[in-house]
């Protein structure tokens, strides 16, 4: 009988993709997945080391785990195994504990239960190799594929460059390659994702530099429709943006990490930029790409962050034009240095704050949305939502819902928007084919 495995996924979305690498690296020996509330042989848990929280959450799923089949072995693998291997192998409920980059470790571990009950590198001394392959986390029509890993940056709220290790990138021509091989699969959005992409191709030999691939994909992706997940402001250069504007492969949308919107605070977080460079940066972008989104992660109540430093803080994101923001209320991560920082704020007005900024989003949101009633946007149609329609986002990253058969899924149509749905517009389909095929030819 084949061996059960199920995983459990906490944190962003290069964990996500690490979690389908393995998923498909044991569906490939023959094993099959189950969902981690069904019983198993094996549970492995992907686990997440941004907050102290996030550590906690790792082991209440290993010992949901255990009690899920008692016989059943519990591996560990992801940031918190990298950072903190002690503190699992502590833990009864926990047979194994794998290191990031130790995907044949992981295949033993759970076929076999062969190798050391600890397996992990120090990945700020060794370099471990990145496993390229285009991973589906949203849906069939867009693939995530993972340029770079690790990061060089240690801003001081932040364990990432321990749990993931120094900076290394994809070579251009296996990126590429891979490009080719998702068009050639019928993927029509792709996701260039990293864990600190500004910093990839410095660790390669000759160095490449981030526009450089940019502009080689400009020139000869044969895909369509290619994101970029997450830059710094600062690693945004006019070069990049030119590029990526200029060309119709490059969708209309960045997301930019400000962090604060106050510059006493983004130097204590060891951030490389001040606020009015921030917006030089948005500027830049929305002269060069006018219906652009651009996102951001905020972070508040972090240490030091005083009434005054919030409110100048708040004033300066609703006058930003940002069409959405992830907000993270500050927790402690132990082992970084701004957990040594004093002038801690208060659990409740950190709540507040965070709750007052994510209003703000929500209002972002909704006015970007309806900057676009009456136009046209090409929509990427992915699924079949819970109201009958189909539904999908737009080049600049709207979701966009629209009556049409199911032929249309998995591709860009124009629609029409005419209306808005809480963040999402609602249109009719006016153009169903974007590649001038009839609609009975539709796959």
């Amino acid at each position: 009988m084949a061996t059960r495995f199920a995983i459990a996924t906490l944190g962003c979305k290069v964990n996500q993709y690490d979690s389908a690498i393995i998923e498909s690296r044991l569906s490939g020996l023959g094993m099959l997945r189950t969902e981690f509330t069904e019983p198993a042989d094996v549970y492995i848990v992907n686990t997440c080391t941004i907050t102290d929280r996030a550590d906690a959450e790792s082991l209440r799923i290993a010992r949901r785990a255990r009690r899920l089949n008692p016989n059943a072995r519990v591996v560990m693998t992801g940031c918190l195994a990298q950072a903190s291997p002690d503190v699992l192998a502590k833990a009864s409920e926990v047979d194994a504990v794998i290191g990031l980059g130790r995907l044949d470790d992981l295949e033993r571990a759970v076929a076999s239960g062969a190798g050391d009950r600890v397996m992990v590198t120090n990945l700020r001394k060794e370099k471990a190799p990145i496993e390229l392959a285009a991973v589906t986390l949203d849906g069939h029509t867009r693939a995530f594929l993972k340029l770079q890993e690790g990061c060089d940056q240690f801003c001081t709220f932040c364990i990432v460059p321990f749990s993931r290790g120094t900076s290394r990138s994809v070579e251009p021509r296996r990126i590429m390659a891979a490009l080719d091989d998702l068009h050639a699969r019928g993927v029509k959005e792709v996701v260039l994702t990293g864990v600190h992409l500004g910093g990839y191709g410095k660790d390669l030999d000759p160095p490449v530099e981030l526009v450089d691939l940019l502009e080689m994909i400009a020139e000869r992706c044969p895909l369509d429709r290619v994101r970029i997940s997450s830059l710094d402001p600062e690693e945004l250069s006019d070069r990049i943006v030119e590029t990526i504007s200029r060309s119709g492969k490059f969708c209309p949308h960045l997301h930019l990490p400000l962090q604060s919107g106050d510059d006493e605070t983004l130097s204590r977080m060891r951030r490389r930029y001040a606020r009015d460079y921030f917006r030089d940066r948005v500027d830049r972008v929305l002269s060069a790409w006018p219906d652009a989104a651009i996102g951001t992660d905020l972070i508040v109540g972090f240490p030091g962050e005083t009434a005054a430093h919030f409110d100048s803080y708040f004033d300066f994101v609703a006058a930003m034009p940002l069409a959405y923001f992830h907000v993270f209320p500050y927790s402690v991560r132990a082992g970084t240095t701004a957990a040594k920082f004093s002038g801690r704020v208060k659990p409740s007005e950190i709540k507040r704050r965070a709750a007052l900024m994510r209003e703000l989003g929500d209002r972002k949101r909704m006015e970007f949305a309806r900057s676009f009633v009456g136009s046209k946007l090409k929509v990427l149609l992915e699924e079949r939502a819970p109201d009958g329609k189909l539904r999908g986002y737009s080049r600049n990253y709207v979701r966009v819902s629209a009556q049409g058969p199911d032929q249309l899924t998995n591709r860009e149509v124009e629609v029409e928007a005419s209306t808005v749905e809480g963040i999402q517009l609602v249109g009719e389909i006016v153009r169903p084919w974007a590649d001038g095929s009839a609609l009975g030819g539709a796959s």
